[in-house]
C-alpha cells in the first residue's frame, strides 16, 4: 500500500508541472514559477530514486523469501525421511 502512495506522488507533480506549464505557457514564466517548477523537479527524481530503492529491497526480500523456502522444504523433507525411516527401525 505505501508503494502506491510513493507512486502517486510523482504523477500528481507530473500533473501540476504539467498544468503549470500550460497556464504559464500563455503569458511566460516568471522566476517565481521556474524556481517551483525546479523545486517539483527535484522532488519527482527523489521520488523516482525512492520508488526503485524500494522495488530493489523487494525484489532482495522475494530471493531471500524463495531462498528460505526451498531450506524449509527440504527440511521437511529431511523430516520425512527421518520419521519413516524411525518407523522402521524394531521397537
Amino acid at each position: 500500500m505505501s508503494l502506491l502512495k510513493n507512486f502517486r506522488t510523482p504523477v500528481l507533480a507530473a500533473v501540476l508541472f504539467v498544468s503549470m506549464a500550460l497556464v504559464a505557457g500563455c503569458g511566460g514564466l516568471s522566476e517565481t514559477q521556474i524556481a517551483e517548477l525546479n523545486a517539483l523537479r527535484d522532488e519527482v527524481k527523489s521520488l523516482e530514486a525512492e520508488a526503485n530503492s524500494l522495488r530493489d529491497q523487494k525484489s532482495q526480500l522475494e530471493t531471500e523469501i524463495q531462498t528460505i523456502n526451498r531450506k524449509l522444504a527440504e527440511c521437511n523433507k529431511q523430516k520425512e525421511e527421518t520419521k519413516a525411516n524411525l518407523e522402521k527401525l524394531p521397537k
